[in-house]
Order: structure tokens, then sequence, then C-alpha cells
């Protein structure tokens, strides 16, 4: 189906106004993109990412506008028109609605990482190179493999991973790196993210891989804060994963030993160009021997003992 459709710049402080104005007209579903509350999120949340991409803020930058949705018949023309009429600045293309839904998987395709695996897409066929296949749908949580802090931690898994360990990953995203490590050969993983949509999507993609929940289980919260969910998670892990940010790695560190059995290993990534340094060090003074450190495009990871 095609559907119009509208944008209209808006001054911030009248979106509500505007957006009321609007439905009297017939528009519903609004998308509002708004340069103070995009800023008003990154201060908020400032926990959790050190960067955030230029080209984000630069389409942030100076702007606040409504988007808004008619579809292209008769019914949809007639309150485009009404709009067009009320606001003549208000801008109209027309879209399909696959646009939306399904265009962006044809950028997604089979990633190889390091000597032995390929991440997947679920709907792209599997390589026939031999290659271990990592089954994906990305979603709408962080970890496709694309992304360099990604690559370096599954990478890093080749090195240490295999039959009889188990695997804590800390703020496990789409469940990309515990799926990686059970794909090559660990017995078990629990990962942990503070998404509340986390659990679904991660084991929805171990599902794709044919790994259940007696060898996959991810929990939401957050493992700085929560006593009840540390003390649940226990201890004994063979490998522990972080690709989260510089910050919540530091705050980590003093904890990360306690979920480790004793010549375990802990693999922490997300760690932009310069603040590694700063990582690095938190890690020494918390008893960790860094056995490598690695770099990608402007990123870091360390694999410590």
């Amino acid at each position: 189906m095609k559907y119009f459709e509208m944008t209209l710049d808006t001054p911030s402080e009248q979106i509500e106004e505007r957006c009321t104005q609007l439905e009297a007209l017939g528009a519903e579903g609004f998308i509002i993109e708004d340069e103070a509350d995009f800023h008003r999120f990154l201060e908020e949340n400032t926990q959790y990412w050190d960067y955030v991409d230029d080209e984000l803020t630069q389409k942030y930058a100076g702007l606040s506008r409504l988007k808004f949705y008619f579809t292209e018949d008769a019914d949809g023309m007639k309150k485009m028109k009404a709009v067009k009429a009320a606001f003549p600045a208000c801008e109209v293309s027309t879209v399909q609605d696959s646009d939306w839904e399904n265009n962006w998987r044809e950028y997604y395709k089979p990633i190889e990482v390091g000597d032995r695996l390929v991440v997947v897409p679920e709907w792209e066929a599997v390589p026939d190179d031999g290659r271990l296949p990592l089954r994906l749908d990305p979603g709408l949580i962080f970890g496709t493999g694309s992304h360099a802090t990604t690559r370096m931690c599954l990478r890093a898994l080749e090195a240490v991973t295999g039959p009889g360990k188990r695997v804590l990953d800390l703020g496990c995203g789409s469940g990309i790196l515990g799926i990686g490590a059970l794909v090559l050969g660990s017995d078990s993983c629990v990962g942990v993210d503070i998404d509340p949509k986390a659990p679904d999507v991660a084991c929805s993609n171990a599902g794709l891989n044919n790994l259940g929940r007696d060898r996959f289980v991810v929990y939401a919260g957050d493992i700085l804060n929560d006593a009840s969910l540390i003390k649940m998670l226990g201890t004994g892990y063979d490998i522990v994963l972080a690709n989260i940010v510089a910050d919540v790695i530091l705050a980590l560190a003093p904890k990360v030993h306690s979920f480790m059995k004793s010549g375990g290993v802990f693999i922490c990534s997300g760690i932009i160009d310069g603040r590694q340094e700063e990582v690095k060090n938190a890690l020494t003074e918390n008893g960790f021997s860094i056995i490598e450190h690695l770099c990608d495009d402007e990123w870091n990871a360390f694999i410590c003992k």
C-alpha cells in the first residue's frame, strides 16, 4: 500500500498545539523529531554511551518537526489536501509501507568475523564457505556483528571459548556474543541487559540457532545496582563479556572477579579512543592482567585474566 508522508517543521514550544490542530484535520500517529528532546535524552542517559554518531547529531540539529501519514486513497487524499490548505509549508511525498518495514534488510548481509564465524541475517542463505553460521535478527536492539566493538569480542571469543565453558554476557543486547560463544562450542551462557526487551530478542535469536533455554538464559536488570540480580547470577564463569561503554566497564571492574572462576577470562569492549588508558588502569588496579589490547576503527577492547 502507498501512503502520503507529510512533514511539517514546527517550533518546539508549539508541537502540542500543532498536533491538536492536525488531529482535527484527521492526522494521527505522529512522529516527533525534536532537537530539545534528543539532547535531553542524551543528557539523562550518559551512562550508556561515550559517543554519539555525528550523522545522528546533525539529523537533529536545529530541528523540530512532525511527521504523519495518510493512505493514498480518496479519504487520504481529502485529508492530505485539508492539511496542505491549513499548512501550505507542509511537505508531501509518497512512500510504500514496505519502505518502512523491509528495505533496511537489503543492507544487512552476512558478515565474516574472525577466522571461524559468519553472522547471517535470518532471511539470508548461509554461505557455503565452511564458517560457523550465527543466525541473527537484530530487531531493535544493539548487536548485529557489523560494529567494530562486536567484531572484536567475537574474534576474542574464538581464542578462549570451547567445550565445558560457562559464559556470562553483561549488557547482552541482541544476544550475539553469548550465542557466538555457544556456536563456538561453549556449554552455556547467561545474559543480562538493562533493556527490558533484551530477554525476548536475545532468546528469539538463540532459537534461530537451535539453542534452547537449557543453554541460553537472559535476564533484564541493572547489574551495577541490583543486589538480588547479582546474587542470582552466581559465580564460577569461565568467560565474562562486557561490550558496553567505558563508564560502565569502570564501574564493573571491581565486581567482575566475583563472577569468574580462577583462571577465567574477562573480555570488555565498547571503549572509545581516548578512554582506553583509563579503562586499562582500572582493570589492572582491580587485579586483572591484560592479555591483549584490540583496536578497530576508533574503538578498543581488552582481553584480561
